[in-house]
Order: structure tokens, then C-alpha cells, then sequence
């Protein structure tokens, strides 16, 4: 009995997009006769193909609109229970952990949904939605970690006040930026490094100009994405190699 070849695996971390072609598709796309009758078919098919990130965008608008139907006094109360806070993180880290990425302080979440349906739907396509999710949380986890630990420090030196201790600390901004820094690995070239080199400058800017702890954590989850990124890159091309070895040598046998 003949043994069947192995499959080849293909990393999506490896499948690299060159921008210039991309946009010549998108361009082709928009030309083509029928436009009106296109756009919503593929808008569904987008939305469809990323299950996580539409979801995610329908919670924030849910709980964005819980807090419009309540008093001012419920709304502080529940943005400083689900707050990532140095406070909460103390006695209740792993509740706040959750919470916090699901809430957002402030008027209706424009920016916030557009770039979930959007820029976080096309990375959750690229890498799949159980990769998705989890570079998404290792970048919100691990940023709000380094930034409480931070702010712990700078309090126990004097650094700040102690009221930041219980300061309002909630948003998604953590987990998007480590996607948007690991989307760095789906360009080729001089875009690659364009992409990095921008997102770098524009958090170190906001830090050198007005620093927050917020602006700390945006750069510590850039930093967090890229390593990530980067460490599934070379992980996902090394897995391909040997499973094309294994291929070659499976057909090998067979002739």
C-alpha cells in the first residue's frame, strides 16, 4: 500500500502581498460594469470571512450604548470596574483584564468600529480567526501588564501622583495596535519597512510630545506585534520547509 504524500502546511505569515499589484486589483475591481449591484455581495463576504472582528465591533457598539442609557454616576462606576487600572489589576486582574477590552470612555466609537470592520476584519482574514484572536489578546494583555508595572514603579518613586492608581484605563487601542504593528509581515520590500518605521515614529512622537501611560502601552503593544509577528514568521517558514522536505521525500519514494 502506498503511503499518501503529506500535505504542505502554508503560514499565513508567509504570504506576503505587494501593494502596487493590490491595488491595481482594487482599481480593476472598481471599474468593472455592475458596481452597485457588487459592493454589498462583497461587503458580506468580507464581514462573513471574519466572524471576530464583526462581533468584537457589534460589543463595543452594545456596551457604548449601555453606558448612553444609564446616569453619569452608573457610567463612572462601570468604566472603573472594568478599568485596567493599577487599583483593579491589584484585586481583580483577570475580571479587568476581559472587561476592559470591551468598553470604550467617551462619544460613539467612530474610529473604533470603522477600523475593526475594516483594518482588523482584513488582518483576521490574513492570519485566520484563532491567530487573530490571539495575537489581539497577547498585545492587550501584555501592554496593559508592562504599563501597570510601569505605573507601579513610577508611584512607588514618586515619579506620579497615586490618583493615577485608580485612573480610567478602558479600550480595544492595546490589542489593535499589536495587529496593526504585526500587519508589517503581509507587505513586502520597502513597504515593510515603511509600515513599521511610520507606526514606530508616530507612538515614540506621542510619547516624546504628551507622554501618558496610555502612549506607553501603544508602544509596548507595537513592540509586542512585531516580536510576535516576527517570531511566527520564522516559526511558519521553518514549518514549511521541513513539511516540503517531507513532501519531496514522500514522491521520492513513490516513483
Amino acid at each position: 500500500m502506498i503511503a499518501s504524500a503529506p500535505v504542505r502546511f502554508r503560514s499565513p505569515w508567509t504570504q506576503t502581498i505587494d501593494l502596487r499589484t493590490e491595488a491595481r486589483v482594487a482599481w480593476d475591481w472598481l471599474r468593472r460594469p455592475g458596481l452597485a449591484h457588487r459592493v454589498l455581495p462583497a461587503i458580506r463576504e468580507h464581514l462573513g470571512a471574519a466572524p471576530a472582528s464583526t462581533a468584537y465591533a457589534f460589543t463595543v457598539f452594545v456596551t457604548w450604548w449601555t453606558l448612553r442609557g444609564v446616569g453619569d454616576s452608573v457610567e463612572r462606576r462601570l468604566i472603573f470596574s472594568a478599568s485596567t487600572n493599577l487599583y483593579n489589576m491589584r484585586h481583580n486582574p483577570v475580571q479587568v483584564l476581559v472587561a476592559s477590552a470591551f468598553w470604550t470612555d467617551g462619544g460613539f466609537p467612530w474610529t473604533t468600529i470603522a477600523g475593526f470592520l475594516i483594518v482588523m476584519a482584513y488582518a483576521e482574514r490574513w492570519l485566520g480567526t484563532t491567530r487573530w484572536i490571539i495575537l489581539f489578546a497577547t498585545g492587550h494583555i501584555g501592554a496593559t501588564l508592562l504599563t501597570v508595572t510601569g505605573i507601579s514603579h513610577a508611584i512607588d518613586h514618586g515619579v506620579i501622583p497615586r490618583v493615577v492608581a485608580v485612573a480610567a484605563d478602558v479600550g480595544t487601542s492595546y490589542g489593535f495596535s499589536a495587529v496593526l504593528a504585526a500587519l508589517t509581515y503581509r507587505f513586502r520590500g520597502l513597504v515593510r519597512l515603511l509600515w513599521a518605521g511610520t507606526l514606530i515614529l508616530v507612538l515614540v512622537a506621542a510619547l516624546w510630545i504628551g507622554p501618558t501611560f496610555t502612549d506607553y502601552g501603544h508602544l509596548c503593544a507595537c513592540l509586542i506585534g512585531l516580536a510576535v509577528g516576527g517570531l511566527a514568521t520564522v516559526v511558519g517558514r521553518w514549518v514549511e520547509q521541513k513539511t516540503a522536505a517531507k513532501a519531496e521525500a514522500a514522491a521520492a519514494l513513490t516513483e
